[in-house]
């Protein structure tokens, strides 16, 4: 068994470590920051308990080309996703709970 460690996997230090932190953003060309993140995963959750919501209504007025186990699972995308940003966002004010109360 051959084991070669490539200069790229070697740990960076100093400037090194400074182009590459540099590099990443530029070779994105877009920079996401934590706002930008968040407001998409808000997004998204949306677009499921609108989906689930739509579903649900077909079902409802008995639309034939609608499944019940379809409309099921993405009922449950959409809670699972939600409980998700609940927690998120207890997380967050509990940080920021945290933060408030540090002293100076």
């Amino acid at each position: 068994m051959d084991l070669r460690i490539s200069s790229s996997t070697a740990p960076l230090t100093g400037a090194g470590l400074a182009r590459r932190a540099t590099a990443a953003p530029e070779a994105s060309g877009q920079e996401v920051g934590f706002s930008t993140a968040l407001k998409g995963a808000l997004q998204s959750v949306s677009a499921a308990q609108d989906r689930a919501s739509g579903l649900q209504q077909e079902v409802q007025m008995e639309n034939p080309s609608v499944s019940l186990e379809e409309t099921m699972i993405a009922i449950q995308k959409a809670q699972v996703g939600f409980q998700a940003t609940l927690h998120v966002r207890n997380r967050m004010v509990q940080a920021y709970t945290d933060i408030m109360n540090m002293q100076v």
